[in-house]
């Protein structure tokens, strides 16, 4: 897919490096066709890495799509330096006004707290609800998949005694959705957090449907609103090393924490992940985007409510 992002985002050298097809706003400019217009809010630390790795999953289609990196106003990034914030990210009330065909709203590390008490509570949960009215199909990740169903729908999440970390087998529970089209009967996906939203809670509520789920893991993907909402609690994102940078960093900071299960060769953390999720990512973020924004976003993005 050509994906129109901004010129000089750091992600651009990486991934041609990887024969990835991007383009700039010039290059852009000269194809006659309207792109997906892709709003993502980047709530993770390492803004740049979570950038390259959404960016090259949803570059396996042949659509073009242009991306708007945004970010929380009232919430400075630690990790990631201000000039790039600058440069590359929009506050929400400079594109609150415009519609978007999809929206990626991704993980954050506050998931320990409640929700009340993240700081930035007041504005993603208007974030939320606009994107309800201004977006045809909004993809939740990890803390904000947590997030958007407890916002609307009150379910509840639980601190977990051992942080799920690693990468784990899950299966389809309708596998005649669109969004498993070419999913095999099992697939895999990393996890990295600390709490868990419970099936139990999720099957009293009728708007909402467990698409998937792990005996390990616990519940994966929830649809709701026939496919204008997906809720994903995984990393399917994540780069070959991005669980192995989070237990090193971990254990220098002398935090007790296992090795990720089923993620280096013979569970040694001295030998190379064994990487298995990665058809699994493209597959998702690619019939995300075919059947939930592109055959079901109107030609004219403003009509979308």
């Amino acid at each position: 897919m050509p994906v129109n992002i901004p010129d000089k985002l750091p992600a651009i050298e990486q991934l041609k490096r990887e024969n990835i097809f991007v383009m700039d706003s010039l290059q852009a400019s000269m194809q006659d066709i309207r792109p997906l217009k892709i709003a993502i809010l980047n709530l993770m630390p390492l803004k740049i890495t979570t950038e390259t790795d959404l960016i090259r999953l949803l570059s396996n289609s042949p659509l073009q799509i242009e991306i708007d990196f945004i970010k929380i106003k009232g919430h400075t990034s630690k990790n990631t330096p201000i000039e790039h914030m600058i440069a590359f990210y929009k506050n929400f009330d400079k594109i609150k006004d415009q519609k978007y065909d999809g929206m990626i709203i991704t993980g954050a590390p506050v998931e320990q707290f409640e929700y009340e008490d993240v700081s930035y509570w007041p504005e993603i949960t208007k974030i939320f609800d606009w994107a309800r009215t201004h977006v045809t199909s909004t993809f939740y990740i990890c803390w904000a998949a947590q997030a958007g169903l407890y916002h609307f729908y009150d379910i509840p999440k639980y601190q977990l005694d051992q942080k799920k970390f690693g990468v784990f087998e899950h299966t389809l529970n309708d596998p005649l959705n669109s969004i498993f089209r070419g999913f095999d009967d099992v697939f895999y996906a990393p996890h990295s957090r600390h709490t868990e939203i419970k099936r139990e809670d999720i099957e009293k509520c009728p708007d909402l449907t467990i698409l998937s789920e792990s005996e390990e893991a616990g519940v994966y993907m929830v649809m709701a609103r026939n496919g204008r909402e997906f809720f994903i609690t995984g990393h399917s994102e994540y780069a070959p090393n991005t669980l192995d940078q989070e237990y090193k960093r971990d254990i220098a900071k002398g935090a007790s924490i296992e090795v990720p299960q089923n993620y280096y060769r013979d569970n040694d953390p001295k030998k190379a992940p064994l990487v298995r999720w990665r058809g699994h990512a493209n597959l998702l973020f690619s019939n995300w985007l075919n059947y939930f924004v592109y055959q079901a976003t109107p030609f004219n993005a403003q009509d979308i409510h």
